[in-house]
């Protein structure tokens, strides 16, 4: 499946934008989550959306994400990638089989995300507003050639308001959307986020099937996408319209796993693979 994009879960912020809905977590209630999250590319996507080669390149994100309670209205969210790999393999030739360029790879923390979100209607559809700090605590210019990253090098802090409403008592049901901007820093283009969410509960809640609709447009008021390297998945003014797809299963009434795919309906300087991601969760008081 060449067209498959990457969902940038949360290094990205793509997570947080959509996480929960707007529906907040009740005071004390908590939702924790640990995941694996990778993917393993060998083409991008250009700035005019063509597939380009490259050497094939790895990130892989262990990822700690918790939403808590703070008030009947008010959610705090943490989304961590507290270990980021990123690799490149040896380049070699084609005709002698010599390695041109030696393999590398990084391990630091990726790009950490503060944000939280207030419910100010409860009615029949509820609507909120999260504010999302990023902070730039990944490493941007590993390995030799300074190309290896695990987060953007920039903060950046985002506005959003989602939507949404659902229903249905023996096969219950829910329909999410959400826009958002994300004013970032250090030469990269603010964004015009959106996304639309929707669930389906079978076998009395045990299992959640989720699709998800997301989009970036880039704005394209910082510096030109020549200033990253567009094989990497933190390169300046990249876009993209990505479709999601999550399996939740809840093995007790607290703790479950979950598993999710993406694919990219187009995209513009970005990695081009499937994305993977495994979990699992746990919800409690």
């Amino acid at each position: 499946m060449k067209n498959i994009i990457l969902l940038i879960g949360f290094s990205i912020s793509a997570q947080v934008l959509l996480a929960g809905g707007p529906w907040p977590q009740a005071k004390g209630d908590f939702y924790l989550k640990l995941s694996q999250w990778w993917v393993v590319f060998d083409q991008h996507y250009t700035d005019q959306g063509l597939l380009d080669p490259n050497i094939t390149t790895g990130l892989h994100n262990t990822n700690f994400y918790a939403e808590y309670g703070l008030g009947s209205n008010l959610t705090a969210v943490v989304n961590a990638p507290i270990f980021s790999r990123n690799y490149s393999n040896n380049l070699v030739s084609n005709t002698t089989q010599d390695v041109l360029i030696a393999g590398e790879a990084i391990n630091s923390v990726g790009d950490i995300d503060l944000a939280v979100k207030y419910s100010f209607a409860t009615g029949k559809i509820p609507l909120s507003a999260t504010l999302l700090f990023g902070l730039p605590t990944g490493k941007t210019n590993g390995g030799t050639q300074g190309n290896l990253q695990t987060g953007d090098g920039e903060f950046n802090q985002m506005i959003s308001l989602d939507a949404g409403f659902g229903g249905g008592e023996n096969v219950p049901w829910y329909v999410s959307a959400s826009v958002g901007f994300n004013n970032r820093t250090n030469q990269f283009s603010d964004e015009i986020r959106g996304g639309l969410e929707a669930g389906l509960g079978l076998f009395n809640k045990r299992l959640w099937l989720n699709s998800r609709l997301q989009m970036v447009e880039s704005l394209r008021n910082g510096a030109t996408a020549e200033t990253t390297t567009s094989t990497s998945i933190f390169a300046n003014n990249s876009e993209y319209l990505s479709l999601g797809l999550e399996v939740n299963l809840n093995i007790t009434d607290r703790m479950g796993v979950s598993a999710s795919v993406a694919g990219a309906l187009r995209g513009e300087i970005i990695a081009a693979a499937p994305s993977y991601s495994v979990g699992v969760f746990y919800t409690g008081k």
